[in-house]
C-alpha cells in the first residue's frame, strides 16, 4: 500500500493517512456563525470519504470581527454543544478534526466601515486596500485571550486540536510582516519582536488546554513581494515554533487566484511548481524542524503527491479545491481508482450560496439537494 495511507501522528493525534482537508471557508454558517444542516452534511461527507484530518473553515474568535459572511464562530460558549455534535459525527468515521481559528483583520472587504478592524499598524492591506486601527497593548491582550478561550471551547467540544491561522495576510501574519508591521514597541522592528504576538497567543493557549492538545500553525512561506516577510524569516519562525512546542506547521502562500500564473517563477531561491505550489518551501522547512510539516496548494495528482511523500521530508498533504469537487476523492484513491480529479483550479468555488464546485456537474446536483 502507498505510504500515503499509513497511520501516522501529529502530537498525540493518531491519523489513518497523510491526507488533510485544508481549511476552507464554506459560507454556510448562520449570520452569527452557528452550524447548519448543510455544514454538518459537508463534514460528514468528507469524513465518509476517508480524509484523515479535516481542518474546519476559519472561525472568528470575537463576535465583532467577521471577515467573511457565513463563516463559523467560536467566540462564546454557545457553540460548544453544536460542535460536539460535529466532532462526534466526524469521529464515527475514524477521521480527526481540528478547528481553524483566525482574526481576519484588514484582509477583508466585508462590512468595512461598520466595525473596528484591528491591525498592527495603519498600513492598508495590499489586495483589499482596507485600513485597520493600530492595536494598543490592551487590544493585543484582548485578542491573545480570545484565541485562548476559543481554543478551550474547541477542546471542550471534542475537537482533536486547533490550527492557528498565521498566514494569508490575516492579523497574525501582518504582525510577522515587516511591511505591515511598522510598530516601534516590543511587537515591531526585529523578527523576535514581530513574532511576539504569535508566541503570546500560543503560550496563553497552552495555559488553558495543557501540553497534550495538538496545536498547528499555518504560515505563509513568503509574502512574495519586496519588503514583505521572506522565506528566510519564515524558516526562523518555524524553528522558534518547534522550540516552544507547536505540534505541526502548515506551509502555504497568500496567492489566491494568482498561483497558476506564478508557476515556474522563483522567489527567495525556490520555485512555485504546478503540482504542489509551495512544496519546495515545505521540504526545506521539514529539514529545519522535527515536527510534521504539511504542504497545501495545487495538489491534485495522486502520483505526484506520492512522489513528494517519498522524496521530501513533508509528512502531510492538504487539499481544498479537489475536495470541493470530489469530497470522497481520498476514498477513490484508496480503492485504487486514480483518474484525474474533475477540478480545473478555476477558483469559481466561491459562490453566493456557498463555497462549492461549479465545474463538477455531479457535485452541483448533490449540493442543490442539500
Amino acid at each position: 500500500m502507498s505510504t500515503l495511507f499509513t497511520e501516522t501522528r501529529i502530537g498525540n493525534m493518531a491519523l489513518k493517512n497523510r491526507f488533510v482537508r485544508s481549511a476552507t471557508w464554506e459560507n454556510m454558517a448562520t449570520e452569527d456563525g452557528h452550524m447548519t444542516d448543510k455544514l454538518y452534511a459537508i463534514y460528514e461527507e468528507l469524513a465518509q470519504g476517508e480524509v484523515g484530518l479535516i481542518v474546519t473553515g476559519y472561525a472568528n474568535i470575537v463576535e465583532e470581527e467577521k471577515p467573511n459572511a457565513g463563516m463559523m464562530g467560536m467566540y462564546n460558549d454557545s457553540f460548544i454543544e453544536e460542535y460536539q455534535k460535529l466532532t462526534d459525527l466526524v469521529h464515527q468515521y475514524d477521521a480527526k478534526i481540528v478547528m481553524q481559528l483566525a482574526y481576519g483583520g484588514t484582509k477583508t472587504t466585508y462590512n468595512v466601515g461598520e466595525r473596528v478592524i484591528f491591525a498592527p499598524s495603519a498600513v492598508a492591506e495590499k489586495g483589499t486596500q482596507t485600513l485597520g486601527q493600530a492595536m494598543t497593548q490592551a487590544d493585543i491582550d484582548y485578542i491573545v485571550e480570545a484565541f485562548a478561550l476559543a481554543t478551550k471551547r474547541a477542546q471542550d467540544a471534542g475537537f482533536d486540536g486547533v490550527e492557528i491561522h498565521a498566514a494569508h495576510t490575516y492579523l497574525i501574519n501582518q504582525f510577522l510582516s515587516p511591511y505591515y508591521n511598522q510598530r516601534d514597541d516590543q511587537y515591531g522592528g526585529s523578527l523576535d519582536n514581530r513574532m511576539r504576538f504569535l508566541l503570546e497567543i500560543y503560550a496563553k493557549i497552552r495555559t488553558l488546554v495543557g501540553d497534550d492538545f495538538p496545536i498547528l500553525v499555518k504560515l505563509t512561506a513568503s509574502e512574495f513581494f519586496d519588503g514583505g516577510l521572506t522565506f528566510a524569516e519564515t524558516r526562523l519562525i518555524c524553528k522558534k515554533l518547534e522550540a516552544v512546542g507547536v505540534d505541526a506547521i502548515i506551509i502555504s502562500g497568500n496567492v489566491h487566484g494568482k498561483a497558476d500564473t506564478m508557476v515556474g517563477e522563483s522567489y527567495d531561491g525556490y520555485t512555485i511548481e504546478a503540482e504542489g505550489y509551495f512544496h519546495q518551501y515545505g521540504d526545506v522547512i521539514s529539514q529545519d524542524v522535527n515536527v510534521p510539516v504539511i504542504t497545501v496548494g495545487g495538489l491534485s495528482e495522486f502520483d505526484a503527491i506520492e512522489a513528494m511523500a517519498k522524496n521530501t521530508g513533508i509528512e502531510f498533504f492538504a487539499l481544498s479545491r479537489p475536495l470541493l469537487s470530489e469530497p470522497k476523492l481520498i476514498k477513490r484513491w484508496l480503492e485504487g481508482y486514480k483518474a484525474d480529479v474533475e477540478c480545473e483550479r478555476c477558483s469559481k468555488c466561491r459562490t453566493r450560496r456557498g463555497n462549492f464546485c461549479v465545474v463538477n456537474k455531479t457535485r452541483k446536483a448533490e449540493l442543490a439537494r442539500l
